[in-house]
């Protein structure tokens, strides 16, 4: 694992784990970096050739290369910003029953 700096941008590649499943079960798939540091709000992570489905009923797990390309402290902070007024979007749905007449 070994840094380099783009535009200021910290840019590291790390191995990681991608599970995809599709049974009747459970449909999701995950990626978990084999990094020794937590991925922060503004960070950015591109999996390199990483299967995009899997057939259903089957689930796969292989390991591929990550790019992590980590947030500057400004960038950071205007995540956080603006990830509070999006989060509030999601407030406005309701799950309540409506009624039709």
């Amino acid at each position: 694992m070994g840094w380099a700096k783009t535009w200021g941008r910290r840019v590291v590649e790390v191995p990681c784990t991608v599970e995809i499943e599709q049974t009747p079960e459970s449909l999701h798939a995950h990626v978990v970096l084999d990094a020794a540091f937590e991925i922060e709000p503004g960070d950015e992570v591109q999996v390199h050739d990483s299967p995009t489905s899997v057939p259903y009923g089957e689930r796969i797990v292989v390991h591929r290369t990550a790019t992590v390309t980590r947030a500057g402290p400004v960038e950071r902070l205007w995540t956080k910003l603006t990830g509070n007024f999006e989060l509030t979007e999601l407030y406005e749905v309701s799950f309540s029953e409506r009624r039709r007449l």
